[in-house]
């Protein structure tokens, strides 16, 4: 439970807890102090008293009756702190210290008793009481406020940082967190993520320029082969088509590869209103083919906000490998608010491979009988493109023939935008 508690709750929990024990011993140390030194006090104030009567009382016998007073006092003036033992009283020390000494007379040894009261101590500790009750709460308070505010100002640079680092993506990988002026752990730490920040920025923009450099090199005699291929054609046109089909099938592998590694960097796709029922449309006339019927299902202003091109690539490769699948029937659907789902009667994905199918170079063994030029690679791309353009790509239906893409309706993404 106290692991769902944010470091600030937690250490000011922590603290408040640690004086609240504090004070409580310290306050049970100081009653029980103040009790033992105010009784100590009221027994050496009897012992006083009990001096002084010892020194200065003159025993006088009344028709056989002792009774003692000051030498100098007549005897209705008796200190009535002081009495001649054993005279049961057991009331006369309730509430009292006392202390006891003997006197020497002719007629023997008389025992002589002194108290002090020990109402002083009650009257203290009463004091003393309500003023715990009262300080020992708010001073838990103060300083519960105080570890709060203070460790809300220590860790202020830490979310500060936190929310920086979260909103940097590979686009602006040149921003970095602040670091705050104080030399402490959170300083190096603002430092040491700057750093890597730095690494990363190199890293991503040499995987750029590779990835260019690669597209290029790859694209240039890639099309010098197909046109030498293409001359050579009427000398042996058997094995320059096969070499052909060979040549498209890595034309398009580097295509793919170019268009992962560009999703992949972050680039940000246009922002064209795009028709999703017209791309669909148009998708499905360049596929269809005498062994698979593709059937539209298309409703009428279904617009996102994103790019034309990518969008056509998601519906085109849902498209090829619904046909590589089906038996006779393909339907594309698109409805509101920015919904397209492609539909084979195909044998399905197995609940198993639902999200495997998604992972790149990743092609059904059942598939790969079939699979007359997929690079695995499709399906990865398509939900990728779906990310992109703020939506999901799942499959769907209980047979898993269903590929269904909900993206960011127009509305949602001009919202957004603004």
């Amino acid at each position: 439970m106290t692991k769902r508690l944010s470091v600030r709750l937690r250490a000011t929990i922590v603290a408040t807890v640690t004086v609240a024990l504090a004070l409580g011993v310290t306050a049970a140390v100081l009653a029980a102090t103040l009790r033992s030194s105010l009784e100590q006090s009221a027994g050496e104030e009897a012992e006083r008293r009990l001096a002084a009567a010892v020194q200065n009382i003159a025993v006088v016998t009344d028709g056989g009756r002792v009774t003692i007073t000051h030498d100098t006092l007549p005897p209705s003036q008796a200190d009535p702190d002081v009495r001649i033992m054993p005279s049961q009283d057991p009331s006369w020390s309730e509430g009292y210290a006392t202390a006891t000494g003997e006197v020497p007379t002719a007629g023997g040894t008389i025992t002589v008793q002194s108290r002090a009261s020990l109402q002083p101590v009650r009257d203290a500790l009463d004091a003393l009481r309500p003023l715990l009750l009262a300080g020992v709460p708010v001073l838990l308070l103060l300083v519960a406020g105080m570890t709060w505010t203070l460790l809300g100002r220590t860790l202020a640079p830490v979310s500060a940082i936190r929310a920086k680092f979260a909103s940097i993506t590979a686009n602006d990988l040149h921003e970095r967190v602040p670091v705050p002026e104080t030399r402490d752990e959170v300083a190096r730490l603002a430092r040491t993520m700057n750093a890597t920040l730095d690494r990363l920025e190199r890293a991503v923009e040499r995987h750029k320029r590779f990835v260019a450099d690669a597209a290029h090199e790859l694209r240039s005699p890639l099309a010098t082969l197909r046109t030498r291929l293409e001359l050579g054609a009427r000398e042996a046109p058997a094995l320059a088509k096969e070499a052909l089909t060979d040549v498209e099938r890595i034309q398009r592998l580097a295509a793919d590869l170019l268009l992962l590694a560009r999703l992949d960097a972050g680039e940000p796709p246009a922002c064209d209103e795009v028709d999703l029922g017209q791309v669909a449309t148009e998708e499905a006339v360049r596929r269809g083919d005498d062994r698979v019927r593709i059937c539209l299902d298309i409703a009428g202003d279904v617009v996102v906000r994103g790019s034309r091109t990518h969008l056509a690539r998601m519906i085109g490769n849902l498209l090829d490998n619904a046909v590589r699948h089906a038996e006779s029937t393909v339907t594309v659907r698109v409805s509101p608010p920015a919904r397209v789902e492609v539909i084979d009667d195909g044998p399905g994905i197995p609940p198993e491979h639902r999200e495997s199918v998604f992972d790149r170079f990743t092609r059904l063994d059942e598939a790969r009988a079939r699979d007359a030029g997929g690079s695995g690679l499709g399906l990865a791309i398509a939900r990728d493109i779906a990310r992109t353009h703020g939506g999901t790509l799942v499959v769907a239906g209980e047979r898993g023939s269903c590929l269904r893409a909900d993206l960011r309706p127009y509305r949602e993404a001009e919202a957004g935008r603004r």
